[in-house]
């Protein structure tokens, strides 16, 4: 392990933090937003549709186990495999408000990945066009000033949206890809995501544990990567 710088640390901690909670609030805000279009009106009761973290900052999953991952990952050995996962308070919602039950079902679960898809393309749009006009470049980028700090700011911006809209994509309860395909799937699946809703976050830790969850976002990363790094003009 080598060393590690306690002032590199904390500031990228914060900007991490700072991006979490802008993904999380926006993420839980989407999901509020669309659920009051198709007519319940519940989260905006509660105040929910909104991007102040204090509506969705668990203390928990948002502030604890954020901080604790990303500190263990940064120390590496044997903490380098502690995954940086974190999650916001969750989006009450009344299914029998809705308008079109349906419809709204999938909006609504699919709202706080969109929400997160474009925070992760306007800090795509904009790191690449800094980067395609000569302003970002590696040895500004290392520099240790503003300039780094802002290019900071813009990597999480895209990577943690990235991460967080491919994650809830996938279909495990209590994720909102196990919405999406409940919604598609016949009646005689109902036991089986009912019997997933009691073991879905073990199972989900279990596959981040061990790596699967890494896998299968590796080839996104690398797709951003390639789209980020590669001269378009």
């Amino acid at each position: 392990m080598g060393e590690i710088d306690p002032i590199a640390l904390i500031s990228n901690l914060i900007i991490y933090l700072v991006v979490l909670l802008l993904a999380i609030s926006s993420h839980e805000a989407g999901h509020a937003w669309m659920s009051y279009r198709y007519g319940d009106d519940t989260a905006y009761m509660l105040g929910r549709v909104t991007l102040n973290p204090v509506a969705h900052t668990d203390p928990i999953g948002t502030l604890l186990i954020p901080i604790l991952s990303f500190v263990f990952g940064a120390l590496g050995g044997a903490y380098a495999s502690v995954p940086l996962i974190g999650w916001g308070k969750p989006t009450p919602v009344n299914p029998r408000k809705w308008t079109k039950y349906t419809q709204a079902n999938v909006m609504v679960s699919i709202a706080g990945i969109g929400a997160n898809l474009i925070l992760a393309i306007i800090g795509f749009a904009i790191f690449k066009s800094l980067l395609e006009t000569g302003v970002f470049n590696f040895q500004a980028m290392s520099s240790g000033g503003l300039l780094q700090i802002f290019a900071t700011l813009l990597w999480y911006m895209i990577f943690l949206n990235v991460s967080l809209a491919v994650f809830n994509l996938l279909p495990f309860p209590p994720l909102d890809g196990s919405k999406v395909l409940a919604t598609f799937l016949p009646a005689s699946f109902q036991p089986l995501f009912e019997m997933l809703e009691h073991y879905g976050f073990l199972i989900l830790m279990a596959l981040l544990y061990f790596g699967v969850i890494g896998a299968i976002m590796y080839p996104f990363g690398m797709l951003v990567r390639y789209l980020l790094f590669t001269p378009w003009f």
